[in-house]
């Protein structure tokens, strides 16, 4: 199913619709804990605090959105308040794992520069999703004249983009090639998210 076919379906039913919030949530706040998680104790620059705080701020702002929808829905985010849970929850981790194997096999890295590189290659695919993801969201929000808005994330997730573009310039001068590399790996977990989503509304059809 074409993701903005997906999210039209999504945005008809206010619980389908804060499941969807809820999971987009867990997302914003797993990677804002693999982001802190990646921090050398002492060594930690201004760019990488500031993404990590910006990351859980958009996983609290999903989760306050839910409430334009029921303040009933989506308390935590228990298996069955989430959009293809198991998808959902290996994403991240599935990437980092794969893309920690292929720098490791490219760079020969030790630990601590591994960890670094991770965060550099993994959250620059992340963000080139956002990139993708929250404009199509929003658009749909706008059609149907949804009390949700994801515009502020928008804009953040834009300077987060610039921001590791311009680390990656500083770690490799052919970090591109790697880059798109990790990007199929997200491509094929993304794919997998989305048809796990699919087959899901399919439930409630």
């Amino acid at each position: 199913m074409e993701f903005n076919v997906l999210l039209s379906k999504i945005v008809q039913d206010d619980e389908i619709h804060a499941k969807w919030l809820n999971t987009l949530s867990f997302m914003e706040n797993a990677g804002a804990r693999k982001i802190s998680a990646c921090e050398h104790p002492v060594k930690v620059d201004l760019i990488q605090l500031k993404h990590a705080a910006e990351e859980h701020r958009h996983a609290f702002y999903l989760k306050k959105q839910i409430l334009k929808l029921n303040s009933d829905y989506c308390k935590a985010y228990e298996n069955n308040e989430l959009l293809a849970p198991i998808a959902t929850k290996q994403y991240l981790n599935s990437l980092d794992i794969k893309a920690c194997k292929y720098l490791q096999r490219t760079f020969n890295l030790n630990k601590e520069k591994l960890r670094f590189a991770a965060y550099l290659f993994v959250t620059y695919a992340i963000e080139v999703r956002a990139d993708e993801l929250y404009p199509v969201y929003q658009d749909i929000l706008t059609k149907v004249s949804s009390k949700i808005m994801v515009k502020s994330i928008i804009l953040e997730e834009e300077g987060h983009l610039e921001e590791m573009i311009h680390q990656l310039d500083n770690f490799s001068d052919d970090w591109k090639i790697h880059a798109e590399n990790i990007q199929k790996i997200e491509q094929e977990l993304y794919n997998e998210w989305i048809d796990g989503i699919g087959k899901e509304l399919l439930v409630y059809a």
